[in-house]
């Protein structure tokens, strides 16, 4: 029971830490945050993504490249010019990886505001910091695994961040319900989103890509939203008017 719900909470404040801080905030900027909040989200974002952590940088430029070009071939994660969903997710690892390594330079539209700490991304995503969260994990399932079927849950455990990925970029453009007809396949994936927390809500948040809240009908609750108005309540960040 032990990895279950180790599993469980990895997959929340991971889904949370991608979501809040690398969506919502580097990406578009839906509230602000002083230096010591950013920082400190940066360090939880990697404590909670592990060994699949996302600079706030890179994924910021690689999500607004997403918005400015949905569907097409610049999109760098479009289900309609791939196969599958592994060599979608493959090429978006490569273009992540070519923003990271600076290695292409982004359009000036995609470089506003951006969170940025050099020093610290460097080390968080480097080869060793990876292996060494690999271990981690590994030594963490060996020691409480009750069955070796759980062992089933490592993979997932260690690439948790593309998996996330893929769940949205994948299929939240191929299946779901649609609440506003755009000029892309985006879909909401679930009515009631207590897996993505917020983020399966993918239509809505085509149509309003700044709001803090992903949510639009009634029964669509954005657990993140709440918490980001928690936040703002405690002054931790400032929402967006």
């Amino acid at each position: 029971m032990i990895i279950l719900y180790f599993f469980i909470a990895q997959w929340y404040l991971s889904l949370f830490s991608q979501s809040f801080f690398d969506h919502r905030y580097a990406s578009h900027r839906a509230f602000t945050m002083s230096k010591f909040w950013e920082r400190f989200f940066y360090v939880f974002a990697y404590i909670t993504q592990g060994s699949s952590y996302l600079s706030p940088y890179a994924y910021g430029i690689l999500h607004r490249m997403h918005h400015a070009y949905t569907d097409t071939e610049r999109d760098p994660h479009s289900p309609k010019y791939f196969s599958n969903l592994f060599a979608m997710m493959w090429h978006t690892k490569t273009v992540y990886s070519n923003i990271l390594k600076k290695q292409i330079q982004p359009e000036q539209q995609f470089l506003k505001n951006l969170p940025d700490w050099p020093a610290f991304d460097k080390v968080a995503n480097s080869g060793l910091s990876k292996i060494l969260w690999v271990l981690a994990y590994t030594a963490f399932y060996i020691a409480y695994a009750s069955t070796p079927w759980l062992f089933l849950l490592l993979p997932l455990t260690i690439a948790m961040g593309p998996l996330h990925g893929a769940i949205i970029n994948w299929f939240a453009h191929k299946y779901g319900y649609i609440n506003f007809k755009q000029k892309n396949t985006s879909r909401n994936l679930l009515p009631v989103d207590v897996i993505m927390m917020g983020e399966a809500y993918h239509n809505d948040h085509h149509q309003h890509p700044s709001s803090a809240n992903f949510g639009v009908r009634w029964f669509e609750v954005d657990f993140v939203y709440y918490i980001i108005l928690l936040f703002n309540k405690l002054h931790i960040i400032k929402l967006m008017p």
